[in-house]
């Protein structure tokens, strides 16, 4: 199989994940408790019934619980595409830890943890 082959099917892997979402559009922020959907290593789908803009650069955080300390992951992105449920953000850019631990996110709930690198 190609390198290009495995990047593509890995940036296809999302997985769902419960957690606390921070998204900024513009001047507006919109606090999201809940059910993020379909995370990838690319984006994230966000369940919401918030009138929130397509085609809007934005940032996200993602809030992680842990035992000892609390993280946030943050990133930049834009709104894509948006319907009933919520909406979609493709992410654009993220700092190195932020990356590693959305690909920890992503391998560890993934039904094929070995297709991440």
């Amino acid at each position: 199989m190609s390198k290009q082959s495995i990047n593509e099917r890995r940036e296809k892997i999302r997985v769902d994940f419960n957690t606390k979402i921070v998204l900024k559009v513009g001047s507006s922020e919109f606090r999201i408790d809940g059910s993020s959907k379909d995370l990838s290593l690319n984006g994230v789908f966000i369940n919401t019934t918030e009138n929130i803009p397509t085609g809007e650069k934005c940032s996200v955080e993602v809030h992680l619980s842990g035992m000892t300390e609390d993280i946030t992951l943050e990133m930049k992105g834009k709104t894509t595409r948006k319907d009933k449920g919520g909406i979609a953000v493709a992410f654009e850019s993220m700092d190195l830890d932020s990356y590693t631990h959305l690909k920890n996110i992503v391998k560890y709930n993934s039904s094929n943890p070995d297709e991440i690198f």
